[in-house]
């Protein structure tokens, strides 16, 4: 299965209203809704500030964690 990130919204009337159209169409998909308990994550600026600012991925500022340069891997173009 392929996986699409998006944020979005549930309406007044229970509909889901994401953020962007998608590139795909006319397909059957499988949607899975993760709901914080409060507005902490509501938007994407949020989410992203919160997990840089988390100790727990410190690591990744080790120098032996820079693997990867801009030519590496091919571009993803959803």
């Amino acid at each position: 299965m392929k996986a699409i990130e998006t944020i979005g919204e549930i309406d007044k009337k229970g509909f889901l209203r994401i953020d962007r159209p998608l590139k795909t169409r006319d397909k059957r998909v499988k949607v899975i809704i993760l709901m914080s308990e409060d507005d902490a994550f509501k938007d994407e600026t949020t989410w992203l500030s919160a997990i840089s600012g988390n100790p727990a991925f410190d690591f990744l500022n080790e120098p032996e964690e820079d693997i990867y340069s801009t030519k590496d891997g091919k571009p993803f173009n959803d």
